[in-house]
């Protein structure tokens, strides 16, 4: 079958000849998995919705480089998973278990904004199990600012009508400053609803008076800070916090994309964390 240069261009996470979706039996679920690339293993942690289909051009672009293993969370393909409640700690446990299904010691990890958090949960925990750490869209804690009040509220109290305009336009605010193509904000309210809205609210009640504070001097291994001055979520505040508490930190600041800087620029979010990982190896 053949397609356009066109249609290719938009659905960037389309790579039949070098993709391959694989499942991980794991204790509590069966995690979908996507691997592409080949060199050092690099295992990529999902935000809080779209799953590993948001990270599509990111990972494309790291697979040049690396082995990269993009999993999904517990919960993404299974909104009845939360029939046993879970945690932090399970999903941290899952990422151990996912690691330890495909044979990985030390492999490098990479996470944004949700996803960043298990890292650095995981990283505290499990030190000796990482070569190194990469989140972008992160911070030390949760801070009650106006957007995250009414983000938190929406996704706690309200059933969100997928085709909404007015609703569709908060992602707008998470790519920052600047216009953004009208595929790129498709791309993401297309995979950000493929995400059960149970389970958009169930994670993000477990960061929301989470801090990580506590928890930064257990992590003994290199980590590199990606923060966008526009990232709505993230204060410069936080970041600092986070950095400060890092025995072996690295804080690239990156020039555009907000909250959703590993979408809206993927090429440089990919190549901050090619520089890292290469440098660490």
């Amino acid at each position: 079958m053949w397609f356009s240069a066109r249609w290719q261009a938009s659905h960037p996470v389309f790579a039949p000849t070098t993709e391959v979706d694989g499942y991980a039996q794991l204790s509590h679920y069966t995690a979908t998995y996507r691997e592409q690339g080949d060199g050092p293993p690099l295992v990529l942690i999902p935000g809080l919705a779209g799953g590993i289909e948001m990270l599509g051009p990111m990972a494309r672009r790291l697979a040049r480089h690396f082995r990269v293993i993009a999993y999904q969370l517990r919960g993404e393909d299974d909104c009845f998973a939360l029939r046993r409640r879970f945690d932090m700690d399970d999903l941290v446990q899952d990422l151990a278990e996912f690691l330890d299904y495909h044979g990985l010691e030390r492999p490098h990890l990479a996470g944004v904004s949700f996803g960043g958090i298990v890292g650095l949960e995981f990283a505290a925990r499990y030190p000796h199990r990482v070569g190194s750490l990469s989140v972008q869209g992160v911070g030390a804690r949760f801070e009650s600012t106006l957007v995250k009040l009414v983000a938190g509220m929406a996704l706690t109290g309200y059933p969100l009508p997928q085709e909404n305009a007015f609703v569709n336009q908060f992602f707008r605010v998470l790519f920052g400053r600047g216009p953004h193509p009208s595929p790129q904000l498709d791309f993401v309210v297309k995979h950000c609803w493929q995400t059960d809205q149970s389970v958009m609210t169930h994670r993000f009640r477990l960061i929301r008076k989470r801090d990580l504070r506590p928890r930064l001097r257990n992590i003994r291994i290199p980590v590199m800070v990606m923060s966008a001055d526009r990232d709505v979520f993230v204060s410069p505040s936080t970041v600092q916090e986070l950095c400060g508490g890092l025995s072996d930190v690295r804080h690239v600041k990156l020039p555009a994309g907000g909250h959703l800087a590993f979408v809206a620029q993927p090429d440089c979010v990919a190549e901050a964390v090619r520089e890292f990982v290469t440098e660490v190896e």
